[in-house]
């Protein structure tokens, strides 16, 4: 009994041996797990305040950067008014004609009709 009793002991030891490390191991790994998380976690938020700084920065370009169709309505009243501009420019071209023309042939019959007096 004494013998068997010493070798329960003995086991039950190196048992509890065991079990001590394993604990002082897993202790040890879930500590480095820990620290990992923290890590990837430290890193996930600084990539998305980048994240979400570029997403801000590309909204603002896509703004400037990219062409909006203008509408039916918008091309209608532009082309309108270059049309009524050029219908104004036209009528000062025709009128600024019609004085340079009237002064030219008024002078051309006046200096024939002189010169035959």
């Amino acid at each position: 009994a004494e013998s068997e009793y010493q070798k329960v002991t003995q086991e039950n030891k190196i048992t509890k041996a065991s079990k001590e490390q394993d604990e002082k191991y897993k202790t040890q790994e879930s500590k480095s797990l820990d620290k990992t998380v923290s890590e990837y976690s430290s890193d996930r938020d600084s990539t998305n305040t980048e994240l979400s700084a570029v997403l801000e920065y590309y909204a603002k370009i896509k703004d400037r950067c990219i062409a909006k169709p203008e509408s039916y309505e918008e091309r209608k009243s532009r082309r309108a008014a270059e049309i009524t501009g050029l219908k104004e420019a036209l009528a000062v071209l025709n009128d600024e004609t019609a004085l340079v023309q009237r002064k030219r042939r008024g002078g051309l019959r006046g200096a024939g009709a002189l010169e035959a007096m």
